[in-house]
């Protein structure tokens, strides 16, 4: 649920308050969050692929980190300061076949940003947010960010520096960029201290056979972002393929050619390595904001210090009230670990007072997530609010265990969150198979404007490998049908069809004249709508009878009325629920009509939830769990019908499998994703139960399997063997003195002199386990566990690491939820008892050995 914001130009005066939070909500809001909540709850994951920096999720010999930057380089490079044309635009997905940008390298970047395409998150926003991500991944400095781009809609100019040019012919197109001659040999130093030149680019520069994997790196560490390029090159000992070797023969070794012109004067002035990431900042913050003419950038953006997010309201059942579901987002990068007690909410009705006589709720923690430089907590939202009076703003307060507080207020403004519109998600509902959508909205009933439905969505575009890889994005505008009336609100719907099977990625909004519920994601919808019932009478909010969107003041809805067990609402609030397929939905009026039921009742109180630890559920609406399984061996365990949305529960999974054809089997896999079918693939193998480890995005006390691991559950006679009489884990989350032949040291921070504390090997895994970790490290004298699934090895410890608070290795191991595996920045350090046991001994007898 957000609203209109201001546009971006109105984020420009952010400088003139530093350190301060930008007006919530934001333009930036939905790029922000992909930059900088990275990892852990909620995380967006948009550094995946490229941490740690030697990863190589594209292909052996493809380190995908250095693909990025070079993505932003070949995007800017066309620019012409004289025309203002060109420059960091997304033309680059149009040129990828004009002999400028060979390799598959832009390809596979471009499809993987495009995960993140939305109308408020542009491709060429993504590339340069790739450009600070991979720099940052690499351990190279924090580029600032602006946005603001906007995408080019066809090829711009050719132009994109080769390795034949002449070092004139360089200069020449530097200066076209708006670069100096200085600049050029520094954004290209910058530009090469990653990764390498790939035989199937430029077999001429690396002929085949001759490099590994493929590839030549341009420095003796191109999975760190250091100077090495540059060091290398002025003692002599460089073998960057573009400076040495076989491209002379040929005249393409470019770099030589760049850095040589000025007779190697500014080469000279990178050797210091703090220099080095001094000016790298500068220059790469210059190519990712050199933009066409007319596109005006925001200044740089930073994480917020609170920040609401996913705020939903939804009718209650019955229309006497609304829940109010979200969570308060802290940044806690500069707060000790478990200084906050908790946050309170506080709100005004919407005619700016209190007319419930209680406005505030109370949260403590959920869960943390990470960026790369910052942490942040969040606190889980859930209470009812009269729909008599609704809601309009809220502050914030953050209260800590030393007892102090901290106020938010929103720059002085209070958090808006207007009840005019409310898309009710419940009533809502997408199949992703087919696409078919059909959208429920309340207006309330003193706006007079009928309501629109605004579908933004991706289609694919079809196309060969090295073709544009990134989907096209629609709009379209839907009209929606007046259903009944609820209180001071009424039911309006719509339907449509996203054809091209990218539906999950579409972006909802509802409007009316000035009032808008918008960016809501259509993954967050079931792939079943739910008949709404309630008997509240028609009323205009500040009334007490009709008027507005409502029919006359005497209607009243009917409903059917399940009996409650909780006396916390009238038994009038009890929810009757029809399980329905999308496509047979067309208006509101069908919704209500419905009398085959099922019957599901909900009540929410407005007290802090009572957390319980999470559990295997051993029966789920007729179903009942076999075991955890693999997916299958080159195809899906289960094929049937699938959905995905950030609402996942192992209830709503059932519901979607029953609804979509009545699936003997359904499972749950990676937290968000429900897979339906009536036979599993014969290559899914059981895999042991805490391999599915992984909680449902929406409900932290249920598991949703894992990576490739699916939670199965089966209707009864359809085989397999139940674990319903199996025991639930009894095993309790602590520190673990020995694992295998090492022992453990303590938390370790991560190097402080460039690189990685263990250097010896590195591998990364959502199973990671200490014990799977210490085999993959036998051998070696360390081995340390990292971020939950990051494992590293080596024989020594690289200068600047140093002992850390236990405490500061918080996070528990992505395999199992009973051992702690490191944190960011963080390792949980383990060492070979031999070692350690004989370290002693060995410097008394004067020998150098292996040291801490």
């Amino acid at each position: 649920m957000r609203y209109a914001y201001p546009g971006l130009a109105g984020l420009l005066s952010l400088a003139a308050r530093t350190g301060a939070d930008p007006t919530w909500p934001a333009a930036t809001d939905e790029m922000e969050e992909i930059v900088y909540q990275l990892q852990g709850f909620k995380g967006r994951v948009f550094n995946d692929v490229i941490t740690p920096c030697n990863n190589e999720a594209a292909g052996p010999g493809r380190v995908t980190a250095s693909e990025w930057l070079r993505v932003g380089f070949h995007d800017m490079s066309t620019h012409n300061r004289v025309f203002g044309t060109g420059g960091l635009d997304a033309s680059l997905q149009f040129e990828l076949t004009n002999g400028e940008n060979t390799g598959p390298g832009h390809n596979t970047t471009l499809k993987f940003l495009a995960n993140y395409y939305s109308s408020q998150s542009t491709m060429a926003d993504l590339i340069a947010a790739g450009v600070y991500a991979s720099v940052r991944s690499c351990g190279g400095p924090i580029i600032p960010l602006r946005l603001g781009r906007k995408d080019a809609t066809s090829s711009g100019s050719t132009g994109v520096p080769q390795p034949q040019n002449s070092a004139e012919t360089f200069r020449q197109q530097f200066d076209r960029m708006g670069f100096s001659t200085e600049e050029m040999i520094q954004v290209t130093a910058c530009g090469h201290t990653l990764g390498g030149v790939h035989t199937e680019e430029f077999p001429e520069i690396v002929p085949a056979g001759t490099g590994t994997n493929g590839q030549k790196p341009l420095d003796t560490t191109d999975a760190t972002f250091d100077n090495k390029v540059v060091t290398e090159y002025i003692s002599g000992t460089t073998q960057n393929p573009l400076v040495v070797g076989p491209a002379v023969a040929v005249n393409r070794h470019s770099d030589f050619k760049v850095f040589n012109i000025d007779g190697n004067t500014t080469m000279n002035g990178l050797t210091s390595a703090s220099t080095f990431r001094d000016v790298c900042k500068t220059v790469l913050q210059k190519m990712i904001d050199t933009v066409p003419s007319g596109v005006t950038l925001t200044d740089p953006i930073a994480p917020y210090a609170v920040k609401p997010v996913d705020m939903q309201l939804t009718l209650n059942s019955g229309g006497s009230s609304f829940l109010l579901t979200g969570y308060i987002r802290v940044r806690t990068t500069n707060r000790a670990s478990g200084a906050i007690k908790n946050v309170k909410m506080t709100w005004k009705d919407r005619n700016g007072g209190c007319a419930s006589g209680s406005c505030s709720y109370t949260a403590t923690v959920q869960g943390a997530g990470t960026g790369f430089d910052d942490t942040f907590e969040f606190f889980p939202i859930s209470t009812n609010i009269p729909a008599s009076s609704g809601i309009s703003s809220f502050t914030v307060t953050v209260n800590l265990n030393d007892g102090t507080s901290e106020s938010y207020d929103n720059n002085g403004n209070s958090y808006p969150l207007s009840d005019a519109i409310i898309l009710q998600k419940p009533q809502s509902c997408l199949l992703q198979s087919s696409g078919a959508l059909t959208v429920s909205a309340l207006v309330r009933n003193d706006i007079t404007t009928t309501p629109s439905l605004g579908i933004s969505y991706l289609t694919p575009r079809g196309v060969v490998r090295n073709g544009n890889p990134v989907p096209i994005l629609s709009s379209t505008t839907v009209a929606m049908t007046k259903g009944d009336c609820i209180g001071p609100y009424t039911f309006y719907s719509a339907s449509y069809t996203i054809t091209g099977g990218l539906s999950y990625a579409a972006k909802l909004s509802v409007t009316a004249g000035s009032n808008s519920d918008s960016f809501n994601k259509a993954s967050d919808l079931s792939g079943s709508c739910a008949t709404f019932s309630g008997t509240a009478s028609c009323t205009t909010p500040g009334s007490g009878g009709g008027g507005g969107n409502g029919p006359d003041a005497s209607s009243t809805v009917a409903s059917t009325v399940a009996p409650s067990s909780s006396a916390a609402e009238p038994s009038s609030t009890s929810s009757v629920v029809k399980v329905i397929s999308s496509s047979d939905i067309t208006s509101s009026s069908d919704i209500t009509s419905s009398t085959t039921t099922v019957v599901s009742s909900t009540t929410t109180s407005s007290s802090a939830p009572t957390a319980t630890g999470p559990a295997r559920k051993q029966t789920v609406a007729g179903y009942t769990r076999l075991r955890c399984v693999t997916e299958g061996s080159g195809v899906r365990a289960l094929t049937g019908a699938s959905f995905a949305y950030d609402t996942m529960t192992l209830e709503s999974c059932a519901a979607n499998c029953t609804a979509a054809g009545n699936f003997a089997y359904f499972g749950t896999e990676y937290s968000r994703e429900c897979y339906c079918g009536n036979t599993l693939a014969a290559s899914s193998s059981e895999a042991p139960d805490s391999e599915c480890n992984m909680l449902c995005a929406g409900d932290a006390t249920e598991y949703c399997g894992a990576g490739n691991r699916l939670e199965l559950y089966s209707k009864p006679g359809t085989g397999g063997t139940s674990t319903a009489s199996a025991a639930q884990p009894t095993a309790t989350l602590g520190r673990k003195d020995t694992v295998g032949d090492y022992v453990f040291v303590g938390c370790q921070t991560e190097a402080t002199q460039g690189g990685r504390a263990l250097e010896g090997k590195s591998w990364a895994d959502d199973g990671m386990t200490l014990e799977g970790c210490a085999e993959a490290c036998s051998g070696w004298e360390y081995f340390g566990v990292e971020y939950g699934r990051e494992c590293y090895c080596g024989n020594t410890l690289r200068g600047g690491s140093a002992p850390a608070p236990l405490s500061d290795c918080s996070f528990t191991c992505a395999g199992t939820p009973y051992e702690y595996c490191g944190a960011g920045n963080r390792l949980e350090l383990y060492r070979l008892a031999s070692a350690s046991s004989s370290s002693k001994a060995r410097r008394s007898r004067g020998e150098r050995g292996r040291r801490l």
